[in-house]
C-alpha cells in the first residue's frame, strides 16, 4: 500500500466514524426532545412530567456537549496525524533527549497524554460544573476537584510513565515477538490493579466505612449466602462529596472482592430494593460476565499488538499517517496505532454494546430468582428518575452506544416475571 492510499483510507474512516457519531448524537437529541411532553405509560404512576422533562433536558445537553467534544477530538487526531503534529513533538523532545532512546520514547507518549488531557479539560469542566451543576447532581468544589486533579496526576506519573517505560522497553529488547510480551506484561498489570485498586488506590478519592445498618447488612448477608458469594465486607463509599448519582458495584476478584454501596443509594432505596440491585451485580459475577469481557478483551489486545508488530515495518504506516519513516520507532508507532485505532475499529461499537445488553438482561434474570423482580423493577425506575436517565432514547442510537438496555424493555421484562 502507499502513504498516499493509506492517507485517503484513514481520512475517510474518521470522517465516516465523525460523521456516524454525529448523526446518531443529533438524532438522540431530536428523539428525546420530541417525547419530552409525554411520560411512557408503563412509568406513568413512577415518574413525574417534571422529572421526565429533566431527563429530557440532561441527556439533550450532554449530547451537544458531545458533539463539539466529538469534532474537536476528531480535529486534534488529524493535526497529529495528517497534520504533521507527531512529528513536530518527536523533532522537539528530540533536542532534550536523543530521539531513539527509552526517555524519548515515554517522554514522547506522556506529552500526548497532557496534551489530550488539556484538550479534555474544557470539556470536563463544563459538564461538571455547568450541566451536571445546572441539573443538582454536582457537588464537587473548585477546591476538591483540584485536589482529584493532583492525585490523578500523581498516579499517572507514578504507574504511568514506569509502565509505558516497560512496554517501550519490551517493544526495543524482545525481538520479533515483543508483542507476545508485552501482551503477558499488560495482563499480569491489569491482573494486579484488580488487587491492589480496592485497597490501596481508590481510598485515596473516597472514604469507605463499613455498612452500619444492621437490618440491611443481615439482609445483603444472607443474599450473599444463598449465591455463594464470599467478600472482604460490605462498604459504603461517600459519593454525595462529588455526585448525587447513585450506584452499587463489587470490584476486585478472589480475597480481595469488596461489595460497595454509594451513601446516595442507601439514601433513595428501601432495604429490599438495595437488596435487589445488589442481586443484579452479582447475576454478573454468577454468569462469569466480567470474565468473559476480560477474555475478549484479552483476545483482541493479543490480535491487535500482532497488527502493530506488522504495521512497524510497513514504511507506508508512518508516513500515511504523517511521519518521517526515519522518525518511525517504538513509541512513535504506538501514539500512531492509539491515534489511529478508533476511526478503524468503530463499527464493532454495536456489537459490544449488544454484548454488554444481553449480560445486562441475564444479570436481571439472575436477581429476578434471587430476589423479588417487582423491588429489582421499582428501584430501576427510582435510579433512572433520581439519575435523569432518559425512558426514550432513540432506538438506532441506542444499539450503537448504550451498554444497558431501554428502560422500558427492561422494566417491562422485570414485571412480566413477577
Amino acid at each position: 500500500m502507499s502513504p498516499e492510499a493509506f492517507s485517503s483510507l484513514f481520512l475517510a474512516a474518521t470522517a465516516l466514524t465523525l460523521f456516524a457519531r454525529l448523526v446518531l448524537m443529533m438524532r438522540q437529541i431530536r428523539h428525546v426532545r420530541a417525547h419530552r411532553e409525554a411520560v411512557p405509560p408503563p412509568f406513568a404512576e413512577s415518574i413525574s412530567l417534571e422529572s421526565h422533562r429533566k431527563a429530557a433536558d440532561y441527556t439533550a445537553a450532554r449530547m451537544q456537549l458531545g458533539t463539539i467534544d466529538a469534532a474537536i477530538g476528531t480535529a486534534y487526531v488529524l493535526a497529529l496525524t495528517l497534520g504533521g503534529g507527531l512529528q513536530a513533538m518527536h523533532d522537539l523532545l528530540a533536542r532534550i533527549f536523543a530521539a531513539g532512546t527509552l526517555a524519548h520514547g515515554v517522554a514522547l507518549l506522556a506529552a500526548l497524554g497532557i496534551a489530550g488531557w488539556a484538550i479534555e479539560l474544557p470539556f470536563a469542566l463544563y459538564r461538571t460544573f455547568g450541566i451536571e451543576k445546572r441539573f443538582g447532581f454536582n457537588r464537587m468544589t473548585p477546591g476538591l476537584y483540584l485536589a482529584d486533579l493532583a492525585r490523578e496526576a500523581t498516579l499517572a506519573a507514578l504507574i504511568g510513565l514506569p509502565v509505558l517505560a516497560a512496554v517501550l522497553w519490551l517493544m526495543g529488547a524482545m525481538g520479533e515477538r515483543w508483542w507476545l510480551w508485552v501482551w503477558l506484561f499488560w495482563l499480569a498489570f491489569n491482573l494486579l490493579a484488580l488487587f491492589i485498586w480496592p485497597t490501596f488506590i481508590a481510598p485515596l478519592f473516597n472514604k469507605f466505612t463499613p455498612l452500619a445498618d444492621e437490618a440491611l447488612k443481615a439482609r445483603v448477608e444472607a443474599l450473599l449466602a444463598r449465591c455463594g458469594f464470599r467478600s472482604r465486607g460490605l462498604f459504603v463509599m461517600d459519593g454525595s462529596r462529588r455526585s448525587a448519582h447513585g450506584n452499587a458495584y463489587f470490584t476486585g476478584f478472589g480475597a480481595a472482592k469488596r461489595i460497595v454501596f454509594f451513601d446516595t443509594l442507601l439514601d433513595k432505596l428501601r432495604p429490599e430494593e438495595v437488596e435487589a440491585v445488589l442481586a443484579h451485580e452479582l447475576g454478573h459475577f454468577r454468569h462469569r460476565h466480567i470474565w468473559k469481557r476480560l477474555a475478549v478483551i484479552a483476545a483482541a489486545s493479543l490480535g491487535l499488538l500482532w497488527l502493530l508488530g506488522w504495521l512497524m515495518g510497513q514504511t507506508w504506516f508512518f508516513a500515511g499517517l504523517g511521519v518521517a519513516p526515519a522518525s518511525a520507532g517504538t513509541a512513535v508507532a504506538l501514539a500512531l496505532f492509539a491515534l489511529a485505532l478508533p476511526s478503524f475499529t468503530f463499527p464493532a461499537a454495536p456489537l459490544m454494546s449488544f454484548w454488554s445488553r444481553v449480560h445486562e438482561f441475564e444479570a436481571d434474570a439472575y436477581a429476578a430468582q434471587q430476589t423479588r423482580a417487582s423491588d429489582l423493577a421499582q428501584a430501576l425506575v427510582k435510579l433512572y428518575r433520581d439519575n435523569a436517565a432518559t425512558l426514550t432514547p432513540d432506538p438506532l442510537y441506542s444499539s450503537f452506544f448504550d451498554s444497558h438496555p431501554p428502560a422500558a424493555l427492561r422494566v417491562a421484562r422485570l414485571r412480566s416475571s413477577s
